[in-house]
């Protein structure tokens, strides 16, 4: 019996022909479908981009598209065992990105400029996801759904979260540093963000959130409980392990450039490792989590480990 065109062989063998070739061409046609979006689009998707190369806050963002991508080709075994048309989901998602794009459109001049190209953002993912409803059915859209979701992080953070997460990581860093601060002994006096030391002062001000790279490093925490780990309270366990780590790596930064501008030169708090340490730091928190993850992937079931 000859295998449908529109279906595709089990994920452990090749793809038939005819079925790789239909996968192929409904690849292009969404990809067609993205491109014709962000052309309708054009104003917030350049203002985005530009928002995306300009803004430590959202440096992150104009990656994840591609990173959504390169998951659905690495799973695509898994992601389209059978082809279809979900006509009535592609139409609800198509509605809801219309009705956001007009709402961010017409809350121009209300809005904050931040705000309304997050909701555009958003609208054009809707509509993104409507095209992949239309042309790769239910199944796919239900194996899918770790990509699909993942696309999210594309949003930059409108006002009132991007505000809420940099106080959680300002406040974060200052109770660790604070810790640390106790645990050497040195003599601080600490004033809410404010710590005196003997021969400086340092504030954990919003500059020193590290969201950058606390996003980074969220993120990634994300992808590796997503292709390592099978066991969903594993997978939390990883994800929460991320958020903290997010927090102890600037509280260690915090406190090193404290100690070495207290005890060696003031200079360090304005030197390259102030600045542009960020990197070194970020290093440190994967270092914290290696060991967790190898434990984590160590303990998951022989048989439901990634390939």
């Amino acid at each position: 019996m000859s295998t449908p065109e529109s279906q595709l062989t089990a994920s452990t063998g090749p793809p038939a022909a005819a079925s790789l070739g239909t996968l192929q061409r409904r690849a292009w046609l969404l990809a067609l479908w993205v491109a014709v979006t962000c052309v309708i689009l054009i104003g917030p998707v350049v203002r985005f981009i530009r928002h995306a190369l300009t803004n430590d806050n959202a440096s992150h963002s104009i990656l994840i598209p591609a990173i959504s991508a390169w998951v659905l080709y690495a799973e695509r075994r898994r992601i389209f065992t059978s082809l279809g048309s979900d006509i009535r989901t592609a139409l609800a998602f198509f509605l809801a990105g219309l009705l956001a794009a007009a709402v961010a459109f017409f809350s121009g001049s209300h809005w904050s400029t931040l705000n309304q190209l997050s909701l555009y953002v958003f609208a054009l993912l809707l509509l993104w996801v409507a095209g992949f409803a239309f042309l790769f059915g239910q199944q796919s859209m239900r194996n899918a759904s770790f990509p699909l979701y993942f696309l999210l992080f594309t949003i930059p953070f409108p006002d009132f979260l991007l505000g809420k997460s940099i106080y959680f990581l300002q406040r974060g860093s200052a109770e660790i540093s604070a810790l640390f601060f106790d645990w050497t002994g040195v003599p601080v006096l600490r004033d809410g963000f404010v710590f005196h030391l003997p021969r400086v002062s340092i504030e954990v001000a919003r500059e020193c959130s590290g969201i950058r790279s606390s996003i980074a490093l969220l993120i990634l925490a994300i992808l590796v409980a997503h292709f390592y780990l099978r066991t969903f309270w594993k997978k939390v366990l990883l994800i929460v392990a991320g958020l903290f780590v997010m927090i102890l790596k600037n509280g260690v930064r915090i406190v090193t450039l404290t100690l070495l501008a207290s005890y060696v030169d003031p200079a360090w708090l304005y030197g390259n490792l102030h600045h542009d340490g960020g990197v070194v730091f970020f290093l440190l928190g994967l270092a914290l989590l290696a060991p967790l993850v190898w434990l984590l992937e160590r303990s998951e079931p022989r048989s439901a480990a990634v390939s």
